[in-house]
């Protein structure tokens, strides 16, 4: 699939997803500093939550890294979460202050980005492309840039 992906799972207590219609874009809403599925993992199991909840997560570097297998429901959108696929991208956020949203990603990050949803658009052409900002009643600026716009740029077909 895509060169360089970090194969770590978290199954606890995950179902099987039967549809995918999203693909969905998020950010760690974190500054700069390396950020794993496994920092996420921990982050997300101190919330009371069973596991990660991004089925990728993309580090600095442009690791890209599997959280949740593909084929099980993740938490990562409220009502949308039985028809998606949560990718993370580490950043987001000012480093100084988490309350402002900032395009911090590198190019790596959106390199990984950019193959990582050829791949999957090819394995669901019907699936939706869009940032966790596009659905309804999201009151975040994740992932902090349109993602719907820079799909376009790199040429990604809706």
């Amino acid at each position: 699939m895509v060169s360089g992906k970090k194969e770590m799972t978290f199954n606890s207590n995950t179902k099987a997803r039967t549809k995918t219609e999203f693909l969905v874009v998020h950010c760690s809403a974190t500054g700069t500093q390396k950020v794993t599925a496994a920092d996420i993992d921990r982050w997300h199991r101190k919330q009371g939550w069973a596991c990660i909840g991004y089925h990728y997560v993309i580090d600095r570097d442009g690791t890209l890294e599997e959280g949740r297998k593909e084929e099980v429901i993740g938490a990562h959108v409220e009502n949308f979460n039985h028809n998606s696929i949560g990718i993370c991208m580490a950043g987001g956020v000012d480093s100084t202050n988490i309350n402002k949203a900032v395009n911090n990603f590198t190019e790596e990050q959106f390199k990984t980005l950019e193959l990582l949803l050829k791949h999957l658009k090819a394995k669901y052409p019907k699936a939706v492309i869009q940032g966790h900002r596009d659905f309804p009643k999201v009151a975040k600026a994740c992932p902090s840039f349109d993602v719907k716009a820079w799909v376009k740029t790199v040429g990604i077909k809706q």
